[in-house]
């Protein structure tokens, strides 16, 4: 596996926020989300929008008011 140099790695987390807290809009907002996975197109409803940490970020979506 290659090495991801800190620069890219910071760049990467950012977008994973970036994912994670559009998807914790929608859910707040009751919106639905469509995703490819698998080679299939999922809708993403309700908890199954929640994201899942399990990357080496540590980017968790947290309940915080609205803008």
């Amino acid at each position: 596996m290659d090495t991801i140099s800190p620069k890219d790695r910071q760049i990467l987390d950012s977008l994973k926020k970036a994912v994670a807290d559009a998807l914790e809009r929608k859910r707040l907002l009751g919106q639905y989300a469509v995703i490819w996975k698998d080679g299939q197109v999922v809708t993403l409803r309700g908890n199954d929008l929640l994201v899942k940490s399990g990357s080496s970020s540590s980017t968790k979506t947290q309940n915080q008011p609205l803008p």
